[in-house]
């Protein structure tokens, strides 16, 4: 008897500790659920933010809904200036807005300081400089000028123009509007005399490289800077024979001939920044890194350098003559001779359809300005 009571004392005590324990283990699994939810909505929604941020840009960093419309910031900034007057800051200002990644500085032309210039010092030519050191400080020593000169240099505000030498160019009659360029950048061997009703007649500069130079002394322009794109080695050697006026025995190195002399004094020569090179390949483009060396289709067309170099340094860029139809394969390919579109063969080097898409963006954003809408 004594025992049944103290069985139903202890049961009378151990049943309410056993019910607060119920309610402390449901309270602890229902607010750990409710965590694990939280936590898993929580990640969701960074996820999804996630998702929304990367939707924004391309995989090259570019932004995707791209349009010429100005930012309120811009609107105030550009507003009230008169059309046809230069706009200071421009191309940078739209370039940063469809690319953050862009960064403006990046000079024109390699000076003697060239080697604090760490995004090319690492690299072998067409990229960088690496193993060129000695004959490029030796062709420095001997043009001594490492600018456009001092009168543009003096301009706040430059307006630059790069001429493409496509077939579009034909007719268009552009010669005039081309002229009122404070910078305009002609390509290879594209001639001026015969057509100046169409391409203009001033040249600031002419970038090329050795097998795309003018051979006929007599097409030279009497006033401009000689500006070399170095894309091998030898291309440097080549530049230094012109420079110091040296006979070019040898022309081993070159995929076809060469010029053998350029009518220009060393002071009017230059050798183009090999990052805009760099830069319009891997970055802009997205063509294929292989290990920093010149590989298939990783070699952006010379038009395409010029541009992104203008990005850099020139406050307004618009191109002319750039673009390719090859839906119409008998439209003239140049617009100094007859070869038709046709003509086009695969490029090894170059990647037509990446460069394409690239100038687009450029165009769609109002970043440059299409004279010839060919891009």
């Amino acid at each position: 008897m004594f025992r049944m009571k103290s069985m139903r004392s202890f049961m009378f005590l151990i049943c309410p500790v056993m019910v607060l324990v119920f309610f402390y283990y449901s309270s602890g699994r229902l607010q750990l659920r409710n965590s694990v939810q939280k936590s898993q909505a929580d990640l969701d929604s960074l996820l999804s933010v996630g998702r929304v941020v990367a939707s924004v840009y391309d995989k090259q960093g570019f932004l995707l809904k791209l349009d010429k419309k100005l930012p309120l910031e811009l609107q105030y900034k550009y507003g009230n200036i008169s059309k046809g007057e230069c706009k200071q800051g421009y191309a940078q200002a739209k370039m940063t807005l469809i690319y953050p990644k862009f960064s403006k500085p990046a000079p024109m032309f390699l000076d003697p300081n060239y080697k604090r210039l760490s995004k090319i010092s690492s690299y072998l030519p067409p990229f960088g400089v690496r193993t060129q050191e000695r004959i490029i400080d030796n062709i420095l020593t001997a043009t001594r000028s490492y600018s456009l000169g001092s009168e543009l240099d003096s301009i706040s505000c430059k307006k630059c123009i790069i001429i493409g030498n496509g077939g579009i160019l034909f007719n268009k009659s552009l010669g005039t509007k081309i002229d009122q360029y404070d910078v305009v950048v002609r390509l290879n061997e594209a001639p001026v005399a015969g057509f100046e009703k169409d391409v203009g007649s001033k040249t600031t500069m002419r970038i090329t490289y050795p097998e795309g130079a003018i051979q006929r002394a007599e097409r030279y322009e009497k006033s401009s800077l000689f500006v070399l794109s170095a894309f091998k080695a030898n291309d440097f050697k080549w530049l230094r024979h012109m420079v110091y006026k040296d006979r070019l025995w040898r022309m081993d190195g070159f995929w076809k001939s060469v010029a053998r002399t350029v009518p220009r004094a060393p002071q009017d020569m230059r050798i183009l920044n090999p990052y805009f090179i760099q830069e319009a390949s891997f970055r802009l483009i997205g063509l294929p890194h292989n290990n920093g060396l010149m590989g298939r289709g990783n070699i952006p067309t010379l038009g395409t350098v010029a541009i992104t170099m203008a990005l850099h340094n020139c406050d307004e860029v618009a191109v002319a003559g750039f673009g390719y139809d090859m839906n119409t394969p008998h439209a003239p390919l140049h617009y100094y001779e007859k070869l038709r579109m046709s003509a086009i063969k695969e490029s090894w080097t170059h990647n037509i359809s990446r460069e394409k898409e690239f100038l687009r963006k450029l165009v769609k954003a109002g970043v440059i300005e299409d004279l010839t809408h060919g891009i």
